[in-house]
C-alpha cells in the first residue's frame, strides 16, 4: 500500500543534481526508489505531493476528484517505480504520469457525467494569495478574489487548453517538454497555449479582473 501524506500545493521545483530530488530535505535514493523500496518511495511522494496535488487541483477544479486522482497517480507510481532513470530529476516523469492520469479521467464517461450534473467545487481557502508584508484583510480579500477568478476562468477552458496553460504558467515547462508530454509537436503546441490565453483573456475582462 503506497503512502499518502496530506498536504498542499506549493511552487514548482528546480533541476537538481544527479540522484537527488527537488525541494528541501535531504537526498533521495532514487535507485531505492526504482527497487519499490517503501522508505524510498514515501520520501519522494512526501517531496512532490504538493506539486502533484496543486497541478491536479487546478486542472480538475474539484478537492475530492484531486484526491482520487493523487491515489491512482501514486499507484502508478509505485508500479511504473523501475522505469524511472536515477541519473535525472524525478519531477518531469511525475509530471508525466500526472498528466497522463488526468486526461484518462477527462475522457471518462463518468467524470464528464459528474461535470455535467454539478457545479465547480470553489474552494476559496485553497485559492493562491500573493505574499503580504503586513496584516491586511482587504488585500487578502481581494487576492483570494482574484484568484478564485482565474482558477474558474482555467475550469472554463477545454481541457486541451487547460492541460497546457498549467503546464505552461504553474509548473514552467518548456514547449517541447510539453510536447513530450502530450503526444504533440512543440509547434502544434504553442499554437494552442496562444489560444488559451485568448480564451483566458476574453473571460477575464468579462469577470472585470
Amino acid at each position: 500500500m503506497t503512502p499518502q501524506p496530506e498536504k498542499s500545493a506549493q511552487a514548482p521545483a528546480a533541476s537538481v543534481p544527479k540522484n537527488r530530488g527537488s525541494g528541501e530535505g535531504p537526498p533521495l535514493d532514487l535507485e531505492a526508489v526504482r527497487n519499490r523500496d517503501p522508505e524510498a518511495l514515501a520520501a519522494l511522494f512526501e517531496r512532490y505531493f504538493d506539486r502533484l496535488y496543486g497541478m491536479v487541483y487546478r486542472m480538475l477544479g474539484d478537492r475530492g476528484a484531486t484526491e482520487e486522482a493523487l491515489q491512482e497517480i501514486f499507484l502508478k507510481v509505485h508500479r511504473g517505480a523501475p522505469s524511472l532513470d536515477p541519473t535525472r530529476e524525478p519531477g518531469p516523469w511525475l509530471i508525466t504520469i500526472a498528466a497522463n492520469t488526468v486526461r484518462d479521467l477527462w475522457r471518462s464517461s463518468a467524470y464528464r457525467f459528474e461535470k455535467a450534473s454539478s457545479s465547480l467545487d470553489s474552494d476559496p481557502g485553497y485559492a493562491e494569495s500573493l505574499p503580504s508584508s503586513a496584516p491586511d484583510p482587504e488585500k487578502d480579500t481581494l487576492t483570494a478574489e482574484r484568484a478564485e477568478i482565474v482558477q474558474r476562468a482555467i475550469q472554463s477552458l477545454r481541457p486541451s487548453f487547460r492541460e497546457i496553460v498549467i503546464l505552461r504558467e504553474y509548473e514552467g515547462l518548456s514547449y517541447d517538454q510539453i510536447a513530450a508530454i502530450t503526444g504533440e509537436n512543440p509547434t502544434a503546441v504553442r499554437k494552442r497555449y496562444s489560444r488559451a490565453l485568448d480564451e483566458l483573456g476574453r473571460y477575464v475582462t468579462k469577470a472585470g479582473l
